[in-house]
């Protein structure tokens, strides 16, 4: 984890010397940068406690890490902590991108308000519709999507 400056960042984009990951649509993020120069995954969602609780708390700018150049919000410094030691347990499968879109190889967002946990990961998906699709075949829809992912994480959302 790392935490980047918004002059930093600004400076990076200018030289053209951003990492490729925010530049090819490998992780859903929010427009606009936060306070430590990322983007932000999960819509601001705290994914500590997707897993670990079992249940959707808001996160907080006081409580920010910054992993692969997204940045998380967490509901506690004890979150914060969890994720910072572990990151690739708690961040989101597929970039944060939907789960079913993935599946069907489209980079849609993913909403937390629509999120699974299936063997310690987390899973979102685009709205009510597609959760409910998704339920009909869960262990069919993240197969396809683990498969897909491999073929289009490095491709930009609007090329698919």
């Amino acid at each position: 984890m790392y935490k980047i400056s918004t002059l930093a960042i600004v400076t990076l984009l200018s030289m053209g010397t951003v990492s490729t990951a925010i530049a090819a649509d490998e992780f859903n993020t929010s427009p606009g940068l936060t306070a430590v120069g990322a983007p932000l995954g999960l819509h601001g969602v705290d994914p500590v406690a997707f897993i670990d609780l079992g249940n959707r708390a808001d996160g907080s700018a006081a409580f920010t890490a910054v992993h692969d150049g997204v940045a998380y919000y967490f509901a506690s410094e004890e979150n914060l902590e969890k994720f910072e030691d572990n990151p690739d347990l708690y961040a989101p499968q597929n970039g944060g991108f939907c789960t079913y879109g993935v599946s069907v190889g489209k980079k849609f967002d993913g909403d937390p308000d629509y999120a699974s946990v299936i063997d310690g990961k987390l899973y979102v998906f685009l709205n009510e519709e597609i959760f409910k699709i998704y339920q009909k075949d869960m262990a069919g829809t993240i197969s396809k999507a683990e498969t897909q992912w491999k073929g289009i994480q490095n491709t930009a959302a609007i090329d698919l």
